[in-house]
């Protein structure tokens, strides 16, 4: 089988397109012949050793395929079953070896690029706007990069929780995808600061909860965009890791909540993947969550993906595919 794989950490030139041995499933496992795979900024935190990993290392932590080979004491699946799956290393493969318990079963309403592009992003919208912090009718939140692959979303699990959604965005254009989902407005931050117009926006009161997938950029200003005992949740840094602070910071601003949550510890054992699993499952069916599909690259040109999300231009999802 072929893979993308990496041998030292670096820019895109350091991911190769390589023949590897096929892996056989072990104790409690299962092979996955991939048919899509998600490309997603922790994958490129790992080419960067931002979040080292073991090398040489298959990048990919998301996709969708046909169960093609069990190991023992393997329950609830067989061969030809349609899976999706997270938090599972090396999706950018022909072939993936997934714990069993971290698959879920893909609906046949839902095709296999779809199940790919909603794993990580959508359950990470589900979970932040309905356990992280649970939205309710009444609440106003920011939601950075809204016209990105989480943020669109989240716009939507923000909205069907009933909540007043200030989207952040980099241009007209994004801003208009913003809408399009249902974002009640939204700020374009490259023509004027968002903290004022979130300020503006509130009467001055600040919002319950900022979304902040960007981190380093907009950490600070969003605190200032928080209402007393508001939430911070800071759950990616594509901008970069933000600086130290003195929590004191959080008291003196109304005694303000910060988490840093990340999808892995929401669906830690099956009966929380299940959930968040089946419930975004529900909302992609019932037109709640729409997922959006930016780009489709062949597996082998993954280098190009990674630079098109670096970029930081793309709206929506990334996907990769081994087939046409």
């Amino acid at each position: 089988m072929r893979a993308i794989r990496i041998h030292q950490n670096g820019g895109v030139d350091v991911m190769k397109w390589e023949e590897v041995s096929t892996p056989s499933p072990m104790a409690g496992q299962v092979r996955v012949k991939v048919e899509a795979a998600g490309v997603n900024f922790i994958d490129i935190y790992h080419r960067k050793g931002i979040y080292p990993v073991s090398l040489p290392y298959t990048l990919g932590l998301e996709g969708a395929g046909v169960v093609d080979a069990i190991g023992s004491d393997v329950q609830g699946f067989k061969v030809g079953d349609r899976v999706a799956f997270t938090s599972v290393p090396g999706a950018y493969a022909e072939y993936v070896i997934a714990p069993a318990e971290k698959l879920v079963r893909l609906p046949e309403t839902i095709d296999f690029r779809t199940g790919a592009a909603s794993m990580l992003q959508g359950m990470t919208a589900h979970y932040l706007s309905h356990t992280t912090y649970p939205l309710k009718a009444g609440d106003t939140c920011v939601v950075h990069s809204a016209a990105g692959g989480a943020g669109l979303l989240l716009v939507q699990a923000a909205k069907y929780r009933g909540a007043r959604v200030i989207g952040v965005v980099s241009t007209g254009a994004k801003a208009a995808l913003a809408k399009e989902v249902g974002a009640d407005e939204v700020i374009v931050s490259t023509e004027c600061d968002f903290e004022t117009e979130v300020k503006r926006l509130t009467n001055g009161q600040g919002v319950q909860v900022v979304y902040d997938g960007v981190g380093k950029d907009t950490f600070m200003r969003g605190i200032n965009c928080l209402a007393p005992l508001g939430m911070m949740v800071l759950y990616g840094q594509s901008s970069g890791s933000v600086e130290p602070f003195d929590p004191a910071i959080l008291s003196s601003k109304g005694s303000l909540f910060l988490t840093r949550p990340v999808l892995f510890h929401y669906t830690a054992d099956r009966k929380s993947l299940d959930y968040h699993a089946q419930a975004m499952f529900d909302l992609i069916a019932k037109g709640a969550m729409k997922i959006r599909i930016s780009e489709e690259f062949p597996m082998s040109q993954a280098a190009t993906a990674h630079q098109r999300l670096e970029s930081r231009q793309t709206t929506g999802k990334l996907l990769l595919v081994t087939s046409n």
